[in-house]
């Protein structure tokens, strides 16, 4: 009689632990909601801006919704301020980037390969130049004089992710990234060849979007 009874409280323990170490298993498993990531990356800047490479480095946030799809927010600084690069200076000073959207890609064991798509604005310190007029009495009647630019942009490539551990990630980037320049005013400075007299003369610098190589290599932590 007592071993009926011992029985079925023997079948509850066991299926109790069973079912205990599926969950625990099921939860080592499950992918991480969360990332944080601190990188390198360099931009490479069109060929008529010299070609200039500019290092810089950023941090980025990661929300994985499933193994397949993730939202993500970057951010990026590079702090060598060029003067007078690219067409009239327009690309100039330190550069900051803020850009968002979505990684979509395959995850393995290991590794994962995805593909991004992400949009947001690149700031130039010296993005703007031009010729002012200086106070009366100056013993040169102009200045020229920098201002930042806020310039619409977008950043499509590929990523490469390696896992090491379960919360540790790195992964590398290669994409291109799409700076557009709005169309703006400035003006250059010209002297009479007879009076030596400096006069501004106004022009219209049309917009366009010009394409960067933009590369990343970084480490991430997932919780």
């Amino acid at each position: 009689m007592k071993s009926k009874t011992l029985l079925p409280l023997f079948a509850t323990i066991a299926i109790s632990l069973f079912v205990t170490n599926v969950a625990a298993q099921s939860n080592a498993d499950e992918l991480p909601r969360f990332e944080v990531g601190a990188h390198f990356t360099s931009i490479t800047k069109p060929s008529f801006s010299n070609g200039d490479t500019e290092p810089g480095f950023g941090g980025r946030f990661t929300y994985n919704i499933n193994e397949t799809f993730a939202l993500e927010a970057v951010g990026n600084f590079f702090p060598h301020a060029c003067s007078g690069c690219g067409r009239l200076g327009d690309n100039s000073g330190n550069i900051a980037q803020g850009l968002g959207g979505v990684k979509i890609g395959k995850r393995f064991e290991k590794w994962g390969i995805f593909g991004k798509a992400r949009a947001g604005v690149v700031s130039f310190s010296q993005g703007d130049s031009k010729w002012v007029i200086r106070n009366p009495g100056s013993t040169f009647p102009f200045d020229f004089q920098f201002s930042r630019t806020n310039n619409l942009a977008a950043d499509v490539g590929g990523i490469i992710e390696f896992y090491p551990t379960k919360r540790l990630v790195t992964r590398f980037e290669a994409g291109d990234t799409l700076i557009h320049y709005r169309e703006r005013q400035t003006n250059f400075l010209i002297l009479d060849p007879v009076t030596f007299a400096p006069s501004l003369i106004p022009f219209t610098l049309r917009s366009e979007t010009r394409h960067n190589f933009q590369f990343v290599a970084g480490i991430g932590w997932r919780f």
